[in-house]
């Protein structure tokens, strides 16, 4: 019975993970495709623990470059990956 506890134990850190990273408004200044980056003019970054700023980050997926130009005004959610500050998850801002 303790072996039904144990796999609750290893596997209940993985949503807080994803859940770290709360979605954050902000306005697209440039779009780098060839570098795959992206500069975006933030409110806080909570999860970061960064103030708001402008600053390029790396995206999780290329094709997330392509939803987007400068001007748009967005909702994404970043976070650390391989040491880099990355976009995880980008929305326009409704």
């Amino acid at each position: 019975m303790s072996f039904g506890a144990s796999v609750a134990t290893e596997t209940a850190p993985t949503p807080t993970a994803t859940a770290a990273a709360a979605l954050v408004a902000g306005e697209v200044k440039k779009v780098d495709k060839e570098a795959g980056k992206l500069t975006v003019k933030h409110g806080p970054l909570a999860s970061l623990d960064m103030p708001a700023m402008t600053m390029v980050f790396r995206v999780k997926e290329p094709a997330m470059l392509d939803q987007v130009k400068p001007g748009d005004k967005i909702n994404f959610a970043a976070e650390r990956v391989n040491g880099q500050i990355t976009v995880t998850r980008l929305e326009a801002a409704k």
